[in-house]
């Protein structure tokens, strides 16, 4: 991997972004698990999910300049990066830093709770929106909007914690008819819903989705940067 910083970002970017931690470690979710990627947290967070495991990028962090933080994640020499948080985009500047990778050649993902429009997100970028269920404590900050404008490039997160949020996630699947724009990702959420469960669920129902488990969960149980 020798992606470049474009010189039109070094010379230009005066933009700066508050940035709670910056490390390489496997992807843990979506398309890409698997793939050692670099990860960007940006810090801040408008919702309060009841199972939420970064609640220490809430606050603190550190300012740092987009050309700074493109040159840091180049470095690492991988190929993916996935900008996430606390909620990335409720730092506005979140859209330059997104462009910014896109242009250094790197394969760029973004981790949104779907609070915030992503209309502005590059298209180049792999979306990956994360519908909060009943159980989350936080179902009324869904952005329904934002539904519209997924493609096959993006995904769709459900975090189920019970046979409650199964069946209301299901009825948003149908009702939006998720499975046909982008691909669904189903998973458990941890000490919540025991994983054998939800995957008999989704084969009894003959569900259009991915089961998932979070494999950083597995291998680092929640070691932050890891």
């Amino acid at each position: 991997m020798n992606a470049a910083v474009p010189s039109e970002i070094v010379q230009s970017s005066t933009d700066r972004l508050k940035i709670t931690e910056i490390f390489l470690s496997l992807q843990g979710e979506s398309a890409t698990v698997g793939w050692p990627t670099v990860f960007v947290r940006l810090t801040g967070c408008p919702l309060r999910c009841q199972y939420c495991d970064t609640a220490y990028a809430f606050h603190g962090g550190q300012w740092r300049d987009i050309a700074d933080i493109v040159s840091e994640v180049v470095a690492h020499g991988v190929r993916h990066v996935c900008v996430t948080g606390g909620e990335p985009l409720s730092q506005k500047r979140c859209l330059v830093l997104l462009r910014a990778l896109c242009d250094a050649g790197l394969k760029v993902s973004l981790e949104t709770s779907g609070a915030i429009d992503i209309e502005g997100v590059d298209p180049r970028v792999s979306r990956v929106l994360d519908i909060k269920t009943p159980g989350s404590a936080e179902v009324g900050r869904n952005r329904w909007e934002n539904l519209p404008l997924l493609t096959a490039r993006d995904q769709v997160k459900f975090v189920l914690c019970g046979r409650e949020d199964y069946e209301w996630a299901r009825g948003i699947l149908e009702t939006h008819r998720l499975a046909g724009r982008c691909e669904v990702l189903f998973s458990p959420s941890k000490s919540e819903l025991e994983p054998r469960q939800l995957a008999d669920w989704i084969v009894a129902d003959r569900l259009p989705v991915r089961f998932q488990m979070q494999l950083h969960k597995l291998l680092w149980n929640d070691e932050p940067g890891r």
